[in-house]
């Protein structure tokens, strides 16, 4: 009986501890409970600090240059700048090249994986969900924006540390803060110049 109680207050302890919102979520870093509706970074600042740079290419302020040999990001602004972002690009296999334009932006966007994602990992024996709702856990992370009518995203990772490598099936990933920083400077519509 005395295990019984003891396993029952541990339960109820739990759950008072627990927020019952389903935007809030435990970062292990500050070891406190988040709400993440009201902010865009729980999973940490990416491993590559942005910066802003000298710019004198031939694309005009507001184009998003993308080089992926580099694994870097580059927004175009006036004056000769850019601002500079560390990603994670596609794996081998999984990489391209061409230009596209922003036809959607999205916060806490849900994610449908495509059959044809669920069907390689399924040959892999890993399940993946027909759909997941945004949040922390979500791999596509605080923000999306979706290049034209492709099936790939510049987005944010629930995974900070990939950054800087190559390991997705082709989207862009950036860290929480670096994709939320973005997503407030460009619109649907923005030109992206993705190069090998």
């Amino acid at each position: 009986m005395r295990l019984f109680n003891l396993i029952a207050a541990t339960l109820v302890a739990a759950t008072i501890a627990t927020p019952a919102a389903a935007n809030s979520f435990f970062d292990p870093a500050t070891r406190k409970w988040v709400d993440f509706s009201n902010h865009g970074a729980p999973s940490g600042k990416s491993p590559i600090r942005r910066e802003i740079v000298r710019y004198d290419g031939p694309y005009a302020p507001g184009t998003i240059i993308i080089d992926t040999g580099e694994r870097r990001l580059y927004h175009v602004q006036e004056n000769g700048r850019a601002m500079k972002y560390g990603i994670g690009v596609g794996r081998e296999g999984f990489q391209w090249a061409g230009t596209q334009r922003i036809s959607r932006k999205a916060e806490w966007p849900g994610w449908t994986p495509p059959p044809q994602m669920r069907a390689r990992e399924r040959a892999k024996g890993r399940v993946l969900p027909a759909h997941m709702p945004g949040g922390p856990n979500n791999p596509l992370g605080a923000r999306a924006m979706y290049l034209g009518n492709t099936l790939y995203r510049i987005h944010g990772s629930n995974e900070p540390w990939t950054i800087g490598t190559a390991v997705s099936s082709g989207c862009i990933r950036m860290a929480n803060d670096d994709v939320v920083h973005l997503y407030d400077r460009v619109d649907v519509g923005a030109r992206v110049v993705v190069k090998r």
